[in-house]
This record gives C-alpha cells, sequence and structure tokens, in this order.
C-alpha cells in the first residue's frame, strides 16, 4: 500500500529531524512533508477504487453465477422435456431432470457460499488493513501532536511565571530604591 509508505515517511522525517532544545519542537522541512501529503491525498482514491472494484467483481460473480444457474436450469427443462414420450420414459426424465436440478442448485449454492466466503475474506483484510491504518498512525500522530501541545503549554507556563517573578523582583527594587 502506497499510502502506508507515504506515512511511514513522515513518520522517518519526524523522527530524524533536528529537535529545538527545551521546547520540544522540531524543525522539519514544510515543502517536503507537504508533498508527502499531496501524494497521499493521490493515492487514496485508489485504495478506495480498490474497494469499488471489490465490489464490482463480487456483483459480477454473483450474476455470473445466476447465468449458470439458469442455464442449467434450462438445459435440465429442455432434457426434460425431450425424454416426455411414453409412462416409463418420462418417469425416468422427471427423475434425471430432479437429480439434475439437485446437482444444479448444489453447484450454485456451492459457487454462491465460495463467492460469498471469498468476498467477505478480501474486505475483512481490507477492513483490518484501515483499522490498523487508524490505530497505527493517527492515534499516533494525534497522540505526538498532543504531548507536543502539553509540552509548549508547561513551557509557556514556566515563561509566564519567569516574568511575572521578574516584575515582581524590578517592583520590590523600584519600591526599595
Amino acid at each position: 500500500m502506497k499510502v502506508l509508505e507515504l506515512l511511514d515517511e513522515i513518520e522517518e522525517i519526524i523522527d530524524t529531524s533536528s529537535s529545538f532544545p527545551l521546547t520540544g519542537k522540531i524543525l522539519v522541512d514544510a515543502e517536503e512533508v507537504l508533498e508527502i501529503v499531496r501524494e497521499i491525498r493521490v493515492e487514496l482514491p485508489d485504495e478506495i477504487q480498490q474497494a469499488q472494484w471489490i465490489k464490482d467483481e463480487r456483483q459480477r460473480i454473483l450474476d455470473e453465477a445466476k447465468r449458470e444457474y439458469e442455464s442449467v436450469l434450462k438445459d435440465a427443462r429442455n432434457q426434460a422435456e425431450s425424454l416426455i414420450e411414453n409412462d416409463d420414459i418420462t418417469l425416468k426424465a422427471k427423475s434425471r431432470a430432479d437429480e439434475l436440478m439437485r446437482v444444479a442448485e448444489t453447484n450454485v449454492k456451492s459457487l454462491k457460499m465460495n463467492t460469498f466466503e471469498y468476498i467477505e475474506g478480501i474486505l475483512y483484510n481490507f477492513q483490518e488493513k484501515m483499522e490498523h491504518l487508524n490505530a497505527v498512525y493517527c492515534n499516533e500522530m494525534f497522540d505526538k501532536l498532543q504531548k507536543s501541545f502539553d509540552q509548549i503549554g508547561e513551557t509557556l507556563t514556566e515563561n509566564r511565571n519567569e516574568i511575572k517573578d521578574l516584575i515582581y523582583r524590578t517592583q520590590m527594587e523600584s519600591d526599595k530604591g
């Protein structure tokens, strides 16, 4: 998946970027990160197209199974009608037609079940990949952002307290003088 590779690239940029001491901030090449984000935007529709292809393929397989079922059913009926000549042949034909119907229905049911299981497996794998993307990359990025904001907030609070202390000392010195 190209999107995962691009997200790994962003993570690599963040991990290898220079940091500012005591601030928890890093220096990144904004153009490089923005270019990767643009590539992700381009690649994401491909992932969505893949899901659409799976859906279309499922429908195509179901349509094909239905056509095959109808063809087998039609052949069975035609064969049954052609065998009807007398009572003995009619009974044999009916028996054969019933057998063909059972076989056809069993084959169609089996084909449908295999198709559904195949499609379910593909959809399950796709869902797992998307959940993994969300869990690993999105949550991690948001956690890093939250930590950065918390560190910035702490730094600002410390700086404000230092300024307040300087103001207080300056006032005390001017009151003494």
